[in-house]
């Protein structure tokens, strides 16, 4: 009969600042989690699921198709030659 208890000889080693380690060990352990179960949980949701588990973000806390967004609208602002007098005429011709 074949057994659930499958053997975890394999090890994966990653370097990172120790900031990142401290606040994140920080957070995990208010959650009552180490880091490594934390790691373990996301390998086992990415073989579950074929995707990431979790929902990336820049610095600014934007998706990354948020940030492309933002990006793509601000270099639309920019090439344009529209002035405006005030931020109500701007939201009125936003309409």
């Amino acid at each position: 009969m074949p057994s659930n208890n499958k053997k975890q000889d394999n090890q994966i080693q990653l370097r990172i600042d120790s900031k990142t380690k401290k606040q994140a060990q920080k957070i995990l352990e208010d959650m009552g989690l180490d880091i490594s179960t934390a790691i373990k949980m996301m390998l086992r949701q990415v073989v579950v699921t074929g995707n990431m588990p979790l929902e990336l973000r820049d610095s600014n806390g934007f998706t990354l198709k948020k940030s492309l967004e933002l990006k793509a609208s601000i270099l639309e602002a920019e090439n344009t030659n529209e002035e405006y007098e005030s931020s109500d005429e701007l939201i009125k011709n936003l309409a």
